[in-house]
């Protein structure tokens, strides 16, 4: 969300476009993805015996990228009336948080490996 946020402020200039791309982005994807996982759950099943199913796998990835983008685009012209823009940020916008996502992931690892240490010091000291 704070990506998309921060895009989306630092392309309009507005904290009410931004903070429209932070709220509505995220839940259009929230909204769409489990139809989009039913689905490819299907195809993958189908295919997870012969040679194909690898391929189905990446077609999978490269379909949700896609539908990622398409909400990004949409939500973006949509706000601003602007192609440009919604382009700028349906490429951009998922480029950063393949960026940003595995130190995202790193640091909630650290938090969760400190917590659990905690509760082991705490169950020792009973």
């Amino acid at each position: 969300m704070s990506i998309a946020f921060g895009l989306a402020y630092l392309l309009t200039g507005s904290l009410a476009l931004g903070g429209l791309a932070a709220i509505i982005e995220p839940v259009i994807n929230v909204a769409l993805l489990p139809w989009h996982e039913k689905a490819w759950h299907a195809i993958r099943r189908r295919y997870a015996a012969s040679r194909l199913g690898f391929a189905a796998l990446a077609g999978e990835k490269v379909s949700q990228t896609c539908l990622h983008m398409s909400v990004a685009f949409g939500v973006m012209y949509w706000a601003t009336g602007s192609m440009a823009f919604g382009g700028l940020l349906a490429v951009v916008e998922p480029i950063c948080n393949v960026i940003v996502l595995p130190f995202h992931d790193r640091l909630w690892e650290r938090v969760r490996a400190r917590q659990e240490s905690r509760g082991a010091a705490r169950l020792a000291a009973l």
